[in-house]
C-alpha cells in the first residue's frame, strides 16, 4: 500500500468547507480528525470500518474517487459518526496524494457532484 504523502483541498471544496462551517463550526477540526482517522487507516493500513466507499460509476473518470460516509460532526449533536456530512475525495495512488473535492451535508443535497469530478479527473 502507498503512504499519503499529501491532502490537498480544491479550491470548490474550501468554499463548500466555508459555508458549511458557519452552520457546524466544529467542522474544520472534526475534518482534521476524519482524515486521519478514516483516509489515513483505509489507504496506508487498510483497515475498513464501512465507512468509505469508492464512486465506481462516473463515466470517464480515471481517478480512484471515494466517499466518506461516516464523519463524525460534533456540532450535530446525537448523531455520531452519521452525522450526515459527506466527504468526496480522489485518492492519486501513485503520487500518494489525496484531493478533496466536495464537502456537503446530506441534509442540502443528496449526491456528490458527479460534473465537479469529472470535470478535475477525466
Amino acid at each position: 500500500m502507498a503512504k499519503i504523502q499529501d491532502v490537498v483541498q480544491l479550491k470548490e471544496f474550501k468554499k463548500d468547507l466555508k459555508r458549511l462551517t458557519k452552520r457546524y463550526r466544529t467542522l474544520p477540526e472534526d475534518l482534521k480528525v476524519m482524515i486521519r482517522s478514516q483516509i489515513y487507516l483505509f489507504h496506508e493500513q487498510g483497515i475498513d470500518n464501512d465507512g468509505i466507499k469508492e464512486i465506481s460509476d462516473i463515466k470517464g473518470v480515471s481517478t480512484h474517487i471515494y466517499k466518506v460516509r461516516k464523519f463524525a460532526c460534533r456540532s450535530l449533536k446525537g448523531k455520531g459518526v452519521r452525522s450526515g456530512i459527506r466527504v468526496t475525495y480522489a485518492w492519486i495512488e501513485p503520487q500518494g496524494r489525496i484531493e478533496l473535492i466536495e464537502i456537503y451535508y446530506k441534509g442540502d443535497k443528496e449526491n456528490e457532484d458527479w460534473k465537479r469530478i469529472q470535470q478535475y479527473y477525466q
